[in-house]
């Protein structure tokens, strides 16, 4: 990636002229099947110009899941730049959107009903439960009850491929279903960063000026574009890895720390452990791995860890020397 940096031809993506960008933006649209596509900075950008696109004004709710990114790391800068405020409901113990939750949400709760929803929102992989993976017939349910209600379907795809090598489909059997899209080629796929809105031409052409207007444009972005270019080709063949590395981890953890880790929800590159299961705060335990060297984040009250590019199995072994670390002094100590 950095030698494709270094190397990559660039131009000013304020323009339209930078052709390493233009290269990732037509990759990006063939991958997923859509018209057209724009890079842009964050993956938090992506989401919001995509909700700006379909959400008609101030007052207007987004139908989400509880959890959901957009609807909870996202819901001020949702409100902030563009007045959306959402419905939300529980989807259950795996997090992701069900036909049955969608068709509640959108549907008006009576004649009279003052929330008008102009967008159901879905998210794959779903962060905040775990990593796990929505089927694809799923997604295609929940399509129809879009239609049915005439309400557009976005795609918060920030780890789409990841669901796609679990789910063991290509890319685009989920990128076929919604209105308009993101993922990231940072995160599973490596790249340092950037994410790619997808959707129709008229999408993308208001979607530029919206990057603009949140303040997302940039110039010679080729230099990172590049990195991107090599995330998408080379990235989706070696996500099985981390999968592989994530469940070991969970095994390990849960010989350490018996009924700490879920591990039907482990289906992607992370693992969520509930310390408080064995009488240790989450953020005790995070400051417990971080002293050792292991970098974790407090995710829905646990300790999450993602394996990724970076973690290799010399890696995954130093994680796990870290908590039976912990383990031992829990034991000395009590």
């Amino acid at each position: 990636m950095r030698r494709a940096m270094a190397d990559a031809e660039v131009g000013d993506d304020w323009f339209g002229d930078d052709p390493t960008v233009n290269r990732l933006q037509d990759r990006a649209a063939e991958l997923t099947r859509k018209e057209a596509a724009l890079y842009v900075p964050t993956g938090t950008m992506a989401n919001q110009i995509c909700l700006r696109l379909h959400v008609t004004g101030s007052g207007h709710l987004v139908a989400a899941g509880a959890g959901a990114h957009v609807a909870s790391t996202e819901v001020m800068t949702s409100a902030v730049l563009s007045g959306i405020a959402y419905r939300v409901g529980d989807p259950g113990p795996r997090g992701w959107m069900t036909a049955d939750l969608a068709r509640s949400l959108v549907e008006p709760e009576d004649p009279y009903d003052v929330e008008e929803v102009d967008l159901l929102a879905v998210e794959n992989t779903v962060g905040h439960a775990g990593g796990t993976v929505m089927p694809v017939d799923e997604l295609r349910s929940i399509r129809k009850v879009a239609d049915d209600n005439g309400v557009p379907l976005h795609l918060d795809g920030a780890r789409i491929f990841n669901a796609a090598v679990a789910a063991g489909v290509d890319v685009g059997e989920y990128a076929r279903e919604p209105d308009t899209m993101m993922f990231c080629v940072s995160k599973g796929l490596g790249a340092p960063i950037g994410s790619l809105v997808c959707g129709t031409r008229e999408h993308i052409r208001e979607g530029r000026r919206l990057k603009i207007l949140f303040g997302g444009a940039w110039r010679q972005a080729g230099i990172m574009a590049a990195a991107g270019l090599v995330a998408i080709e080379e990235g989706p063949k070696r996500l099985h890895e981390d999968h592989a590395r994530a469940r070991t981890l969970a095994e390990h953890v849960i010989e350490l720390f018996p009924g700490s880790v879920d591990l039907s929800v482990v289906e992607t590159n992370m693992v969520y452990v509930d310390t408080e299961a064995v009488g240790i705060p989450p953020l005790e335990a995070i400051g417990r791995l971080g002293d050792l060297g292991v970098g974790s984040t407090l995710v829905a009250g646990k300790v999450r860890m993602v394996t990724h590019v970076d973690v290799d199995d010399e890696g995954l072994a130093f994680a796990l020397d870290a908590w039976r670390q912990i383990a031992a002094d829990l034991a000395e100590e009590r």
